[in-house]
């Protein structure tokens, strides 16, 4: 299954190459990045609409295949990871630990026990006027 993956992950790079260098090909309406010219002058490659054409084609083909594979990437690597949290390392143990104190730990009970028991007392901590 790597191998398969890899050759996507090729493939996938070089649909994106192709694709940017379409677009960049394509006469803009603005003029900013139209590469390929449009003029239909004699020295030009092509005639202006059959370039259009032919890379408006190719573009369409290319995005299609560029989001396929990248679905198909995506669901690859949804498949083959497994679940785990940024805080385990590979070995599954905590990466991060905090030493805490004895003294640390029954201050957080003791803290714990008074916070318990004020809500259940039963005077209200608000004072009600009369």
């Amino acid at each position: 299954m790597e191998t398969f993956e890899t050759a996507l992950w090729a493939f996938h790079l070089i649909i994106v190459v192709a694709l940017v260098l379409t677009i960049l090909l394509q006469r803009s309406e603005g003029g900013a990045l139209g590469i390929g010219g449009g003029g239909g002058g004699g020295d030009a490659f092509m005639s202006g609409r059959s370039a259009g054409n032919v890379l408006t084609k190719a573009t369409t083909v290319l995005a299609v295949l560029f989001f396929m594979t990248s679905i198909s990437l995506a669901y690859l690597s949804k498949v083959e990871t497994a679940s785990s949290s940024i805080l385990t390392d590979v070995n599954g143990e905590a990466a991060i630990s905090v030493p805490v104190s004895e003294s640390d730990k029954a201050a957080a009970e003791k803290g714990l026990e008074n916070l318990l028991n004020q809500t259940k007392s039963t005077e209200p901590s608000v004072p009600v006027s009369q």
